[in-house]
């Protein structure tokens, strides 16, 4: 086999054909694709000359929030340097031969699953759960049974041989999930040039309102914060750190002066990343003015 180019090299969370796999595809469609057992594994590919670039799911419109990942970009050494919203399209995969009538259980990941239930109610079948897409795909095509399938999407059914029996079977048609692209390096675009989306974490001091007055700087200042989420650090429910996006450049007067006032009210303070705003975003931003 021929050994890949790390500096051409993109890594993911999962195996060949996950739902990252494609968006790591569709983005960077002339770059290898590095499949990693956990997340921890995929930053890890960076850090160590492995591949130039990683590719994380964040968020899901349907499931919320990844767990861990708030956890691990602050101390992964790594950048954030853009972000992709991908549409999640369910294919309902099977070995040739097999129908819908004849199936009896389906195997997925627990996500998946549940965003196709209904699709699940009406076959009458067993759901079992997996541990990922990508792999529930290929143990099906393993097994080579007609009466088992998997949710996975139309990548993975390419790679282990597959035929669709149904595609976007998924309940929710808004089904989307957000990834961010991280690097060694920060890659901050320059100010002006369009939508430029700035994400940070803080904690903020142990005060009355302080978290009320760390955040006053953004209103006043006109700044436009599309997300904050809180979780907890180092499992002490006293110890709190907030994830943080909001649209502008930190060489922006109101941002600057919007972060300057957060730093008065913080413990700490640290930007992950300066990039440019997804299309997706200036779309759903329109629809909802609709």
């Amino acid at each position: 086999m021929k050994k890949s180019n790390p500096a051409n090299t993109i890594a993911f969370q999962g195996a060949p054909g996950a739902y990252s796999d494609l968006a790591c595809r569709q983005v960077f469609p002339r770059m290898t694709t590095l499949p990693c057992a956990a997340f921890e594994d995929a930053i890890a590919a960076v850090r160590r000359n492995k591949a130039r670039l990683v590719m994380l799911p964040i968020e899901n419109s349907v499931a919320g929030r990844v767990a861990d990942i708030h956890h691990l970009m602050p101390g992964s050494d790594l950048h954030i340097v853009g972000e992709h919203f991908q549409r999640v399209e369910h294919h309902l995969l099977a070995v040739r031969g097999a129908t819908l009538r004849g199936l009896e259980t389906v195997h997925s990941h627990v996500h998946a699953l549940g965003q196709c239930r209904t699709l699940l109610r009406k076959l009458d079948v067993r759901s079992i759960v997996e541990a990922d897409t990508a792999g529930s795909a290929a143990e099906v095509a393993k097994r080579g049974e007609t009466t088992a399938a998997a949710i996975a999407s139309e990548l993975a059914g390419k790679i282990y041989g597959l035929v669709s029996l149904k595609k976007n079977i998924e309940d929710a048609a808004h089904n989307t999930t957000r990834f961010l692209i991280m690097a060694r390096d920060p890659k901050w675009p320059k100010r002006g040039h369009g939508l430029t989306v700035t994400t940070f974490v803080f904690s903020v001091r142990n005060v009355p309102a302080a978290l009320y007055k760390a955040l006053g700087g953004f209103a006043t200042n006109g700044i436009n914060m599309t997300k904050l989420e809180s979780y907890m650090v180092g499992g002490r429910f006293t110890a709190t750190q907030f994830y943080a996006d909001v649209e502008g450049h930190p060489d922006d007067r109101p941002l600057r002066l919007a972060l300057e006032e957060l730093g008065f009210f913080s413990r700490e303070l640290k930007i992950l990343g300066v990039y440019p705003g997804h299309p997706f975003r200036r779309a759903a931003t329109q629809g909802d003015g609709d």
